[in-house]
């Protein structure tokens, strides 16, 4: 598991790792978005071209924080751990549907 240390240098490397990958996560939840309301024509091709326009200017400034603090390897390593609690708290929570008290019920998007 990755640890952030809290002394010195490494406190800031381990609050950039964990900054950039925030950041990360939230640009793909951003392109998700988007590509869905391009997928519904919800946005004019003035939009989309924009909104693409943006998200690789995001994209770029990641990669060049990513490279110029060193911590791509890192990024990378949180990314995948919390890629793996998330997957383990999808399974777990589907897993949980038949075991819930009568009343109860987990949302199923399925």
């Amino acid at each position: 598991m990755t640890t952030i240390d809290i002394d010195g240098e490494e406190a800031r490397d381990g609050l950039m790792t964990l900054v950039v990958t925030v950041v990360e996560l939230l640009v793909d939840a951003m392109e998700r978005e988007a590509i869905r309301r391009m997928e519904s024509g919800q946005l004019t091709d003035e939009e989309i071209d924009r909104l693409g326009e943006q998200l690789a200017t995001l994209e770029a400034e990641i990669e060049r924080l990513k490279d110029e603090e060193g911590i791509d390897e890192s990024v990378g390593d949180l990314r995948e751990e919390l890629d793996d609690v998330v997957d383990d708290l999808i399974h777990g929570a589907h897993g949980m549907e038949d075991t819930q008290p009568p009343g109860h019920s987990i949302p199923n998007d399925e």
